[in-house]
């Protein structure tokens, strides 16, 4: 039998350390320029050795050196080593950066210097922080979405977008139409086209001018709206005083029947327009500006307008560590000296990785910014991570809750990434985004005659080159809130 004894080994073995330092870093990563102020502000108050950069950036400007080909603007952040991501990715040592995307033009995905395949409209530089919130829709931005997509007459379409801006909130337009035909100096015939044009718009019920006219919309709209019920809606006072006796009477039906058109009643909603948003909660500023170069190419620039700029006060931190006499404040010293100094080179960091990830982005959907949504590409995080050698995770980090304004609008980095949809012909890819932009172009451009059915949808995008099931084109339809063919033909009817 053995004896037991005892020995010591040496093995050798990696692991990562998650320290607060590096948790600090992937949790900037995930702010987005608002949330990331906010988070700079706190580290302000409980940190005296960090302060704002309060230089003037213009002098910043006039005083840095530039490169010759350096036509972006810069971000300017003080750092003096190595960042969290470095303890990871080893990236290389920056002292005192003015950071730009073209100091990123040896990485891959760097450059911005991509040719365009076509012409789009310009990005003019200024951004309205107040115009753009993530927060609910309003009902009018809903219609007015609506409106956009609709093909009617530009005159009915200039009085009915008009009209969408004198409703309530509650999804009524409580004016007078003889007092509205007037102060637009039209016809009262051509407003109430218009508004019958609104009325046809989703929710059902919209616009309607009282209660009888909402809930006789939406009983339209459920087809349920016969001669019976046109009646009921004509006596809601007596509805609501519950004479069953003279509404049976009227209406010309039995007790059973008048219980199934009350129910029916009472299933509508009688404010379609408090499903929407009203006030803007939060507002969104984008974190990366996509501007249009004179030759057609795609400049990607960080907004440092809502970029916290700060630094480490050196010269305090020696005056107070001088002073310091117990080992307690000289720890507290030496630790908000080593705080400050890691969140300024987290931040540079975090500039760096997502004027990376938001360059590679462009690069590949630089069609999307040339022609629109009708060519976004097919595109995953991993496409975009093995381009700029990041980890799948980072990039996640970096996409979220992020906002980029394009001369084509405010997006989330995030819509960009779409799955893919296969070629029927064997051919490329086809973005899932783009084939639900060419689903509703096609029912957009319906007639009375031609309503496409799920299975015609799929037959025209086959025949397009889109090799795509039934289920997925009713899946699109669905998410996009398009009713069906058969309702689709009864709008189409009742709209002429």
């Amino acid at each position: 039998m053995a004896g037991l004894t005892q020995r010591l080994d040496m093995r050798q073995g990696q692991s990562l350390v998650m320290t607060p330092q590096l948790q600090q870093a992937i949790k900037l990563l995930q702010l987005s320029n608002i949330e990331l102020c906010a988070f700079v502000e706190e580290e302000l108050e409980r940190n005296p050795l960090l302060e704002r950069d309060e230089r003037d950036q213009q002098a910043d400007a006039e005083t840095a050196p530039r490169e010759e080909t350096g036509d972006l603007q810069e971000l300017t952040l003080e750092t003096h080593s190595r960042s969290a991501e470095d303890a990871v990715d080893a990236d290389a040592e920056v002292t005192n950066a003015h950071i730009s995307s073209s100091d990123l033009a040896g990485a891959p995905g760097g450059t911005t210097d991509w040719s365009r395949a076509g012409s789009g409209k310009g990005f003019d530089g200024d951004y309205d922080a107040t115009a753009n919130a993530s927060r609910e829709v309003s009902l009018a931005e809903h219609l007015h979405e609506q409106l956009g997509v609709s093909s009617a007459e530009p005159v009915t379409r200039l009085i009915a977008a008009w009209l969408i801006d004198q409703g309530d909130e509650d999804g009524y337009l409580r004016a007078d139409l003889d007092d509205l035909s007037g102060q637009l100096g039209v016809e009262r015939g051509a407003v109430e086209q218009a508004l019958a044009l609104v009325q046809t718009f989703e929710p059902a019920g919209v616009m309607a001018r009282d209660l009888k006219e909402c809930l006789a919309l939406q009983l339209a709209d459920r087809d349920r709206l016969d001669p019976a019920m046109a009646t009921l809606l004509d006596n809601l006072d007596r509805l609501a005083k519950h004479d069953y006796d003279a509404l049976q009477s009227l209406c010309g039906v039995d007790a059973e029947d008048l219980d199934d058109m009350v129910a029916e009643i009472r299933s509508l909603t009688p404010k379609p327009g408090l499903g929407f948003g009203s006030d803007s909660t939060r507002a969104v500023e984008p974190d990366v500006m996509i501007r249009e170069n004179p030759d057609g190419s795609w400049r990607v620039e960080l907004n440092s307008e809502t970029l916290p700029r700060v630094l480490v006060n050196q010269q305090y931190a020696a005056e107070i560590s001088r002073v310091a006499r117990s080992e307690e404040d000289k720890t507290f010293i030496s630790e908000c000296s080593a705080n400050a100094s890691w969140l300024v080179k987290s931040l540079d960091q975090r500039a760096r990785t997502i004027l990376k990830v938001a360059s590679e982005i462009v690069r590949q959907q630089d069609l999307f910014l040339a022609k629109g949504v009708a060519y976004l590409r097919p595109l995953n995080l991993k496409t975009v991570a093995d381009a700029i050698g990041m980890h799948e995770s980072t990039v996640s980090r970096v996409t979220s809750n992020k906002y980029v304004a394009t001369p084509r609008g405010l997006f989330e980095l995030k819509y960009f990434f779409t799955s893919s949809i296969p070629s029927s012909g064997g051919g490329e890819a086809h973005s899932a985004e783009a084939v639900r932009y060419r689903i509703k172009a096609l029912i957009e451009a319906e007639t009375l005659d031609d309503v496409l059915s799920d299975d015609t949808l799929v037959e025209r995008l086959n025949q397009e080159g889109i090799g795509i099931a039934r289920r997925t084109v009713a899946k699109y339809r669905e998410a996009m809130n398009i009713p069906s063919s058969v309702q689709r033909r009864r709008l189409l009817k009742r709209t002429g």
